[in-house]
């Protein structure tokens, strides 16, 4: 009996990207697929408190980030973008606050915006 392969790397599917451009926060970028289990994840945290749509906008930006490039530098493994996000300054977290909403209207219209 042979075992099953694992594809390369090369030849896994990847979720399509979406770039969002800032003259001083940068370039983001965005997952444009979510799985089922995530947005079941998401849905049951919300709430009207502060504090949960905080934790929204994180466990969105923890899930749909793939890098955040400022002034050149490239972030892309996920715990240097979650720390990155969590010591970004009140604009950049309003910045990608409503990139965030941006691309859930567009890329997924039936979940609840932060």
């Amino acid at each position: 009996m042979s075992r099953r392969k694992r594809p390369r790397s090369s030849e896994q599917l990847r979720a399509p990207t979406t770039r969002y451009a800032h003259p001083e926060h940068g370039e983001l970028e965005l997952r444009g697929a979510l799985t089922p289990k995530t947005r079941a994840a998401y849905a049951e945290i919300g709430g009207v408190r502060e504090d949960a749509w905080q934790r929204q906008v994180e466990f969105l930006f923890e899930r749909l980030a793939v890098s955040w490039t400022i002034h050149d530098l490239p972030i892309t493994k996920q715990k240097e973008l979650l720390a990155r996000f969590r010591v970004a300054t009140q604009d950049e977290r309003t910045w990608i606050r409503s990139v965030l909403r941006e691309h859930l209207t567009e890329h997924f219209p039936e979940m609840q915006t932060p």
